[in-house]
């Protein structure tokens, strides 16, 4: 079966959150990490089914879906998990928040590093803790842990540590020598390990993803690993996530926090998530290959066409992260918006002014290959 990432869906005049910010301006937004591609044919389906059957009271994780998840793991990360270990959850960023305020005391402090997706600073904000920001070490175009950076910034108040792998913005997969440093650390210094695994099914070198939690049972106890559908198979707006927790301690911990908070779960985000994870494997493969294409170009064109842009290695993800500082620009993704292309500022990320954009290539080729000509002629007209 073929699958077409290349026909544009009119997404301007929708309800399209990506589409609607540059709404009556010729701007092609590749800001917001949200694809223009159609779901699977067999998420479509699903959603048929159930909005056949007309009746949308509250809903639950039926076994069938629980048990799709349980063989995810097993097929796609050798992870064995316990039905159990399933907490359900609107979203991914719901679940930081969560994880923010469930351990330990307003003051108390959540360590990560930088440059990262903007929920793992605010998140912490928002329930009275303190953020502790390491910069990742940058070694040529390679990004690693600072690990004595780390240890220097970890305090007695610290209680969390939040982990983006894949990695976003900077699109690293850190590998098992460096996840087991990382779970060594956490136990150290006695702190939860929240692992936000969202773009784990993008990976877009030959690397396999390895969940913190499956290292060890030491490295089980103290994680909390937040997973999604959304990322990979576009489906953000139907809202259905899951935590696992092995430990049953912190598992509860996780669920006190949620109680009076959280909403039921989205009956078609059930639906859509199951349809995901069992039928929709083909359409991943070939939504890959095409984001390797789209990489490809992306890469050519960079080295080719866009003087003083360094596109650095982007293993996972749909997100490419320009080092624009050669360009010397205050504000680079409003200088690019000028010319009719919305990027991400990295400034959101906890980068420098003027350093970095994020670049958003989960597009048609044509809408790609429009974005990089204007980005040309921008720098040409300088």
């Amino acid at each position: 079966m073929t699958f077409d990432f290349d026909t544009a869906i009119d997404r301007a005049s929708s309800d399209s959150r990506k589409w609607r910010k540059y709404a009556g301006k010729d701007i092609l937004p590749l800001w917001i990490a949200d694809m223009d591609f159609a779901a699977s044919p067999a998420i479509i389906a699903a959603l048929h089914r159930r909005v056949d059957q007309g009746v949308f009271g509250y809903g639950m994780p039926l076994p069938p879906l629980t048990r799709a998840v349980v063989d995810y793991c097993a097929t796609h990360y050798q992870w064995q998990i316990d039905p159990a270990w399933l907490v359900w959850l609107p979203g991914l960023v719901t679940g930081l928040n969560l994880a923010a305020g469930a351990f330990g005391e307003k003051g108390d402090a959540v360590l990560t590093c930088t440059p990262v997706y903007p929920p793992f600073t605010s998140a912490p904000r928002n329930m009275g803790r303190e953020v502790i920001k390491v910069p990742l070490a940058r070694h040529g175009a390679r990004y690693e842990f600072d690990w004595a950076a780390l240890a220097r910034a970890v305090t007695p108040r610290t209680r969390v540590f939040f982990l983006c792998n894949p990695h976003n913005p900077v699109g690293r997969v850190f590998d098992r020598a460096e996840l087991e440093q990382l779970a060594a650390f956490c136990e150290e210094h006695n702190l939860i390990l929240v692992s936000d695994d969202i773009h784990c099914d993008l990976i877009l070198d030959d690397v396999p993803h390895i969940p913190v939690a499956g290292l060890s049972p030491a490295a089980a106890a103290r994680t909390i690993t937040l997973m999604a559908p959304s990322k990979t198979y576009n489906i953000p707006g139907l809202a259905c996530s899951f935590a696992i927790i092995a430990d049953t301690k912190v598992r509860a911990t996780f669920v006190r926090a949620m109680a009076g908070i959280v909403p039921e779960m989205n009956v078609l985000g059930l639906a859509a998530c199951e349809a995901a994870l069992r039928e929709s494997e083909p359409w991943r493969q070939a939504l890959l290959a095409h984001l390797r294409g789209n990489l490809d170009l992306l890469a050519h064109f960079t080295a080719q066409h866009l003087p003083g842009v360094t596109l650095l290695p982007c293993a996972a993800t749909y997100l490419a992260w320009l080092d624009v500082s050669a360009l010397r620009l205050e504000q680079p993704a409003e200088f690019f918006e000028q010319h009719g292309v919305g990027l991400s500022d990295g400034v959101q990320y906890g980068a420098a002014p003027g350093q970095f954009v994020r670049l958003n290539f989960g597009c048609t080729r044509a809408t790609l290959t429009e974005a990089l000509t204007r980005m040309q002629r921008a720098l040409a007209a300088r």
